[in-house]
């Protein structure tokens, strides 16, 4: 297995975080969340790496480098502007005809061996990880009918909803749906895939997962990484 890390996004919703660091070496514990992502690759059996950088992308080449260090292979592709989630991942050079795809901002016990086992049985051109979480609305919800008649009302409900974990598994066929040199995200790529009567697949995952993406779930992950630490999971080997 190869895997291609998502970490050029700039992390404006993590602010003030990320003013001075690029989203993937914010620190969860002591260690960047980009590391222990890494380390749990190298756990799992995977050691060669593209990373996608843009923003900021200068630190994140100078805190890993070629990997070495790690025990890994890890190289780079860069983006000359701002081309979305997928359109980066067109860039690369050389990659198998399956392989692994991640944002670079994830904290997960999720197994990529059975992910990608799953991906390459099923024979999709692209496998979701999904995760259920819980969505909390800070708002009274008030239902009503055609008439404007209230006949419901719910306070601060929570919902259940499957979401994407920003980790997936590619077929490269994946490229014939991809513009060139065109900002093309992971919404566009589901849509034009649905529309094209392709095989997308969900791998459902009920362990611990989280991206730090916003602040409050940063602040959760700070909090859970010591139990983790306690394990194997994100150690380095």
């Amino acid at each position: 297995m190869r895997a291609v890390i998502l970490a050029g996004g700039q992390g404006v919703r993590l602010k003030p975080y990320t003013v001075t660091l690029p989203k993937p070496l914010v620190p969860v514990g002591e260690e960047p969340i980009m590391k222990l992502l890494l380390n749990n690759l190298k756990r799992q059996g995977i050691k060669e790496t593209v990373i996608c950088v843009n923003h900021m992308g200068d630190l994140i080449e100078a805190y890993f480098g070629d990997g070495s260090q790690m025990g890994m292979k890890i190289r780079y592709s860069r983006e000359s502007k701002p081309l979305g989630t997928i359109a980066p991942i067109k860039l690369i050079k050389g990659l198998p005809d399956d392989f692994l795809v991640m944002n670079g901002d994830i904290l997960s016990d999720l197994s990529f061996n059975k992910l990608f086992l799953e991906h390459k049985t099923n024979d999709a051109i692209l496998t979701v990880a999904t995760y259920t979480r819980k969505v909390a609305v800070d708002f009274g919800v008030i239902h009503f009918n055609q008439d404007y008649l209230a006949d419901d009302f719910i306070e601060k409900p929570e919902y259940k909803l499957d979401v994407s974990m920003g980790i997936y598994a590619f077929n490269k066929r994946v490229f014939d749906y991809v513009p060139d040199n065109t900002r093309f995200g992971f919404d566009d790529l589901m849509h034009t895939l649905l529309k094209n009567g392709e095989k997308v697949k969900a791998f459902h995952h009920r362990g611990y997962w989280l991206d730090i993406g916003r602040p409050e779930d940063y602040e959760k992950a700070n909090e859970d990484i010591h139990k983790f630490f306690t394990q194997d999971m994100f150690k380095a080997q």
